[in-house]
């Protein structure tokens, strides 16, 4: 019969294996829990809140939070795809009106100057060579058309990814909304380590992702303040719309709000503002591109107790390894490094030595004073008198 030790081992052993594999199956999810796990901390007081105000319904809370979230991204998408496709269709229509009205020399006159001259020459090319056109645009879209099918597969299953993992996030989220305290009580029952250190490894790494995302924020309304100036003092128009766009474009770590500025840097330059457009992109790159790397950093390290050295490395770090994510995870790694050292230092460190110990220094015993007569006083007034000969006698 096996001994208790060596069975405890591979109840060990099973242990580590189904963790392996719960692992493996939860890891087509992980972004999707990972940013489930990060919001729920973050919307914890939220959610505590709406709760009480619904009488306990913690579910009807949860729910609320969810759907203030799908606003909250849907919104400014709608936003900008309704504005995007309303100027295009301005633009159709002008230039189709032009062409019909005064034929394709009268969109020159709308032209910039420095540009009016390769544009001229490009139509004059295209009159000539009308005839071949037609043919040559059929040939290629002929040879091409199989990339193109790929490209558009491609952005077809990109999106669809994107948008599952959002919906599988928002499950998540209702579900650690509704009953995240219980899974914690869990995690800490079965936990190996000693009661309330799982507990305070979840708290820090709440209080580190919930200023990693208010930083997120604040910064991102930093940078679209910074831009909303650089838009006023070059003269681009709708100023506050490309604000807008600049801040939900700053909360994106792949693209950044420096290309909305030089997006705008580039519609000046068409529209024949060339110092303007070479002030605005100087104005995105330099203040509201690197914005980002000073002020996030500043923000971040109130609430996680770091140096602002290692925050910014840790940012930056988290995202050069896992991408935008690791906004979130650089900052966690760091964070759950610097708690468990804390915690073992705290826990398991090694004592104070005690008087008496070899090695120790002898220390001396302290002086009692004399006490004074507002001691005296004090005693007295606590129910006891001194007599002459100093000995204390209860008062009667």
């Amino acid at each position: 019969m096996a001994s208790e030790q060596a069975a405890r081992r591979v109840f060990i052993g099973l242990i580590l294996l189904s963790i392996a594999l719960v692992l493996v199956v939860a890891s087509p999810f992980f972004e999707a829990f990972f940013l489930a796990a990060v919001l729920a901390g973050a919307f914890q007081g939220l959610q505590t809140g709406l709760t009480r105000h619904l009488h306990g319904r913690r579910g009807l809370a949860a729910g609320l939070i969810c759907v203030g979230i799908i606003l909250a991204l849907l919104v400014p998408i709608a936003a900008l795809t309704a504005f995007i496709i309303s100027e295009v269709a301005k633009g159709v229509e002008f230039i189709s009106t032009t062409v019909q009205q005064r034929g394709l020399e009268g969109l020159l006159a709308y032209v910039p100057g420095p540009m009016q001259g390769l544009v001229g020459r490009w139509l004059d090319r295209f009159q000539t060579e009308s005839v071949g056109l037609w043919q040559f645009l059929q040939q290629h879209l002929s040879t091409q058309g199989a990339a193109a099918a790929q490209t558009v597969t491609g952005v077809v299953a990109t999106t669809g990814t994107a948008v599952f993992q959002v919906a599988m996030m928002l499950i998540a989220l209702y579900f650690l909304l509704v009953d995240g305290g219980q899974l914690v009580m869990w995690l800490e029952s079965v936990s190996p380590l000693k009661r309330g250190q799982t507990t305070e490894l979840l708290t820090e790494f709440r209080t580190v992702t919930k200023s990693v995302l208010v930083s997120s924020i604040a910064t991102a309304g930093v940078q679209a303040l910074a831009a909303l100036v650089g838009y006023l003092i070059t003269g681009v128009p709708v100023p506050v719309f490309f604000a807008a766009v600049t801040f939900f474009f700053a909360l994106i770590p792949a693209v950044g709000a420096a290309v909305v500025c030089v997006a705008a840097a580039v519609l000046l330059l068409a529209t024949g503002h060339p110092v303007a457009a070479l002030v605005l992109a100087l104005w995105g790159i330099i203040v509201v591109g690197l914005s980002d790397n000073v002020v996030k950093p500043l923000l971040a390290r109130r609430g996680m107790h770091m140096h602002g050295a290692i925050v910014f490395f840790s940012l930056l770090g988290g995202l050069a390894v896992f991408g935008a994510i690791g906004l979130l995870l650089g900052p966690l790694i760091v964070a759950f490094f610097l708690t468990v050292v804390r915690i073992y230092e705290r826990d398991y460190g090694r004592p104070s030595p005690r008087p008496g110990d070899p090695g120790t220094p002898p220390q001396e015993k302290p002086v009692l004073a004399e006490p004074t007569v507002a001691e005296g006083e004090e005693w007295e007034d606590a129910g006891f008198h001194t007599n002459g000969g100093g000995a204390e006698k209860p008062r009667h």
